[in-house]
């Protein structure tokens, strides 16, 4: 019997003592062997639990917690036909295509560490004297979302109607982005901050915005020793910031997706990184394109505790571009084709607009082939672009402000016109963006041999036309700016104006000047 227990419980001496004692055992002599196991089996516990207290996994770092994102795989980045190296072969001159609408972040800026690849934290600047701007990237950070004052963001638009705009731009406390460094933190002031007032307003001026926020944002980052940089997340992955303003707006939306993609491509990320909203916005329809163009897409303060970056890079605002900085200030800079700039390099010359576009329409699984689709020559799409009332954020009222007052009128001119043209094949096609997703909106245009419309933002798409397309603005007097004269002149596309005396077109006008655009087609 005692064997058996013995190789089934590994009972020791004691089990023998119990199960072996003499029968004429004294009771004093039981008790004192019954305090004695008691006593032993004390002493095993403390013993155990002495073991695991010190045997017991260190706090969580950046080197052994399970990534969080990696599950979403990188996309890669789509073939384009206008693709140019980004890759710096030398300084490009100051005014030239290049330092606007490509890489002229030339002025390299280690602030800290030794760069990607080697141990520890690190961080970096690129600077652009052209557009006044940064691009920054860093290793081993650290995002601490309970120090951002901000809304969640994210949520559905009739939920937050009346919400400022104040509550939904980040407010930084100190601490809420850290970067691994010394033991005994370091940086540029006593208080630990990886970058002083001076780096802040020679490196990223404030210019015209009234809060910038990425400058607010590298303001509050401080050096922290490794034992401190603990969080609950990692995410390997590359991870580009960014924090829109006029968010529900095309054409500054379109600046922020220009910004975030120069910003992969002159930190020289292989794919298409994850990407974060710095702002506490709520959901807009636009949101469909930034899912489209990058890996994946959340808001900061989705976030349920801190997280640790391998690889963060910080876009620059959308204002700091050369499609907005070229509505104020003067610079030559016309399209043309990559082909063209490959055997033929010209400074006053551009490609890159076209680069881009191919982007937006390759996210959708459009062509970027210039020859498609395959039409006959006499038969041509005229996009007209719609203007419609809809709510676009919390503090809109759904009415949008009348560029073209007969705009229903117009419309149905041209499309009496064209029913009757009998030299070609024409198709008008209703561009009532508002309510047609991004892949229709990407694929009118792509489409039109022509596009009209009243100024307005819809009118942004054309950095995602072909070439050949031509376009016809039609401009009231209280309207009177130049986004897509220019946006017409960086892509090389043909560009007429219709010049209003007040907000109303007479139809016959509109005619004449599409019969003469539409006889340049050989039609």
């Amino acid at each position: 019997m005692s064997g058996r227990l013995k190789s089934v419980y590994g009972l020791d001496w004691s089990e023998n003592l119990i199960l072996r004692s003499p029968a004429g055992m004294t009771r004093r002599k039981r008790s004192l062997l019954i305090r004695s196991m008691i006593f032993l089996l004390f002493l095993n516990f403390i013993s155990f639990s002495l073991y695991f207290f010190l045997h017991s996994p260190a706090a969580p770092s950046p080197e052994n917690l399970t990534p969080s994102v990696t599950t979403i795989p990188l996309k890669q980045w789509p073939f384009l036909p206008s693709f140019l190296p980004w890759i710096l072969s030398k300084k490009p001159a100051p005014r030239s295509c290049e330092a606007y609408f490509g890489n002229g972040f030339s002025h390299r800026i280690d602030v800290h560490g030794g760069g990607p690849g080697g141990a520890g934290g690190w961080f970096r600047c690129f600077y652009s004297a052209t557009l006044r701007s940064s691009i920054c990237e860093g290793g081993l950070l650290r995002m601490d979302p309970t120090k951002i004052k901000m809304s969640v963001g994210g949520e559905d638009l009739d939920s937050v109607m009346g919400r400022r705009e104040e509550e939904e731009l980040p407010e930084f406390d100190s601490g809420a982005f850290e970067i691994e460094g010394a033991a005994n933190g370091g940086g540029s002031s006593r208080d630990g901050r990886v970058v002083d007032e001076e780096f802040l307003n020679r490196y990223m001026p404030p210019g015209a915005v009234h809060y910038h926020t990425m400058r607010g944002l590298i303001e509050s980052m401080r050096i922290v020793g490794p034992e401190k940089l603990q969080c609950s997340q990692l995410i390997e992955e590359p991870t580009i910031l960014v924090t829109r303003f006029e968010y529900a707006n095309l054409f500054h939306t379109v600046t922020d997706w220009y910004s975030a993609y120069v910003s992969s491509k002159v930190t020289g990320l292989p794919n298409r990184p994850h990407l974060i909203f710095l702002d506490g916005h709520c959901k807009a329809s636009l949101e469909e394109t930034w899912n489209a163009l990058f890996s994946s897409v959340r808001y900061a303060k989705h976030f349920t505790g801190s997280v640790c970056f391998r690889h963060l890079i910080l876009s620059p605002l959308g204002y700091e571009t050369a499609m907005f900085k070229g509505l104020s200030e003067s610079f030559s800079c016309q399209g043309t084709s990559a082909i063209n700039l490959r055997s033929n390099p010209d400074n006053q010359k551009t490609a890159r607009l076209s680069e881009f576009g191919e982007l937006l329409r390759a996210s959708f699984g459009l062509p970027v082939d210039e020859n498609w689709p395959k039409m006959p020559s006499a038969a041509h799409n005229i996009l007209f672009v719609r203007r419609e009332d809809y709510l676009a954020h919390p503090r809109h009222s759904g009415k949008l402000e009348s560029r073209l007052r007969n705009e229903a009128e117009v419309f149905a001119a041209i499309q009496s016109w064209a029913a009757n043209h009998t030299k070609c094949s024409l198709s008008v096609v209703n561009g009532l963006f508002a309510h047609m997703s991004m892949e229709e909106q990407l694929r009118s245009i792509y489409e039109a041999s022509v596009v009209v419309g009243a100024h307005g933002a819809g009118l942004t798409h054309l950095v995602s036309a072909r070439s050949k397309t031509v376009v016809l603005e039609i401009i009231s007097s209280q309207y009177q700016r130049p986004h897509f004269s220019l946006i017409s002149q960086w892509k090389g596309l043909e560009y007429h104006a219709i010049n209003l005396a007040g907000s109303s077109a007479r139809p016959e006008m509109v005619i004449d000047e599409l019969s003469s655009i539409v006889r340049s087609l050989s039609c």
